[in-house]
């Protein structure tokens, strides 16, 4: 099950203890890097295109609730 991504007007909340601000989140993500290496080998990514990203679970670091997370209206959204 995937779980929404907040926008510019929603955040996420926790349905059990009401957490709006820490929460683990599990992501899927396919990407193209661009990595430049050092002499010594050591790499740095320099470039990243997400083509495509899923949040597969949120936990609320709270209460540690898997999965128990809504999407609310952020204060001030309808203004």
């Amino acid at each position: 099950m995937t779980v929404p991504q907040p926008t510019g007007t929603t955040r996420w909340r926790c349905t059990l203890c009401g957490n709006l601000t820490r929460f683990d989140v599990t992501r899927a993500s396919k990407a193209v890097e661009y990595v430049h290496l050092d002499l010594a080998g050591e790499p740095t990514v320099e470039e990243r295109e997400v083509l495509s990203e899923t949040i597969e679970s949120v936990r609320c670091r709270w209460c540690n609730a898997v999965d128990q997370v809504e999407l609310v209206d952020r204060p001030g959204a309808g203004s």
